[in-house]
């Protein structure tokens, strides 16, 4: 009996994931095990094992195609089924590759159906009842392009670019958004960019965010890798994430979150270090950064951030942080004001290390500077443990263990 793959479901947060790159073509042979495809989901790129052998019969959706959690996208044949004939049953029945739309999204749905001839059934993609509803498109008069003519996102965003209100369908047209009507580029908000979205507007208004910054004398840390030389193997970023770490053990609130009424001190210490790609902002973890030493932050930063660069991080690579560091410096940014990663307590953004004149021990002296801005909920720690804390974070930053 065929085989049919669904797509899967990393995470309890996960509803979606985008097909990013089909690694089999159909009629070739797969061996359960070996990749299948790439999904795009809210943190990382997952590749997708054959979860049996046979015979790829066809993919029901095409790459950078949104596709529910548990809707099949893909088909096996067995050995000695008739794989024609599974692509004519596949093409025949888009209806089992579709679930069932929820009821919130069946009522506020257009009444699209009652337009459709009698006995006949159209396949919408909830994403695309979703995209209709908001450019002001009717579903009645969309043209299906996906696999038996079912309705995908794609298909409603054509239909709003090209649609030109006339006389002939009155007010109700001109009254439609007027984002449907102005023109210009339309980026859909998926992926890393719609997990970015939701969870910082969830981070603003679940918690209770306060930024201190500060310019620090960080002249010892700058001379200490201007002394190291070429033999030098850490960043700055690595030798922040190393003080921190150390900085936490001794101030637990700044690494702690709230669970059901109650401030909880996490038993690990795992810094999330920001990194940028082009399409958004990924958080990487360097689990237990308390027991590591500085040489092995490093390795573990540029491991992970070369990961991150070619999409190869693996969900477990950016989940479980209990505090995070971004440093945006390299930008010739000084200070701003970071906002904290859902269900952590504090985030540090890095500036700039700048040389300028300072007060230094009575005279003017060359010194390195370098704002931080560190944002906490102040629900769990107040502006004066912050502060000592930022304090600790600079003094070993310049001073402590190597």
């Amino acid at each position: 009996m065929a085989v049919e793959v669904v797509m899967p479901k990393f995470g309890l947060t996960m509803n979606d994931g985008i097909l990013k790159r089909l690694l089999k073509q159909p009629g070739e042979a797969v061996t359960e095990g070996e990749p299948l495809f790439e999904v795009e989901t809210e943190k990382v790129l997952n590749e997708v094992p054959a979860p049996a052998s046979g015979v790829l019969v066809a993919f029901l959706f095409n790459e950078d195609d949104t596709v529910d959690c548990g809707v099949v996208l893909a088909v096996i044949a067995q050995p000695g089924e008739d794989v024609e004939a599974l692509k004519t049953r596949y093409r025949a029945a888009p209806a089992r590759a579709q679930p069932a739309a929820p009821p919130s999204a069946a009522k506020a749905a257009p009444p699209e159906a009652s337009a459709a001839p009698a006995g006949a059934r159209r396949s919408i993609t909830p994403i695309a009842r979703k995209r209709a509803e908001e450019l002001g498109v009717d579903l009645s008069n969309v043209a299906g392009t996906g696999p038996g003519g079912r309705v995908t996102r794609e298909d409603v965003e054509r239909a709003a670019a090209s649609a030109q209100p006339t006389a002939a369908q009155g007010p109700r047209a001109q009254a439609a958004p007027a984002r449907a009507a102005e023109g210009g580029a339309v980026i859909p908000l998926k992926g890393i960019r719609k997990t970015i979205a939701e969870r910082m507007m969830q981070s603003l208004h679940g918690s209770a965010q306060l930024t201190l910054t500060i310019e620090a004398d960080v002249t010892a840390a700058t001379d200490l890798r201007a002394h190291m030389g070429r033999e030098s193997e850490f960043t700055y970023t690595d030798l922040m994430i190393h003080a921190v770490a150390r900085a936490l053990r001794r101030h637990p609130r700044l690494n702690s979150t709230i669970e059901e009424g109650v401030i909880r001190l996490r038993d690990e210490v795992n810094i999330g270090m920001a990194v940028a790609l082009d399409e958004g902002l990924i958080v990487p973890v360097i689990r237990n950064a308390d027991r590591k030493t500085l040489r092995e932050i490093a390795t573990e930063t540029r491991d992970l951030g070369k990961r991150a660069r070619e999409g190869k991080l693996r969900l477990e690579d950016v989940e479980g942080g209990t505090f995070t560091i971004t440093n945006l410096g390299t930008y010739g940014i000084d200070g701003f004001t970071p906002i904290i990663n859902h269900g952590e307590a504090a985030i540090l953004g890095l500036g700039r290390i700048i040389e300028r004149p300072a007060i230094y021990r009575g005279e003017i002296a060359r010194r390195s500077m370098m704002t931080l801005s560190l944002t906490f909920d102040h629900r769990i720690v107040d502006g004066a443990p912050a502060a000592t804390f930022l304090q600790t974070v600079i003094e070993t930053f310049n001073y402590g263990e190597r």
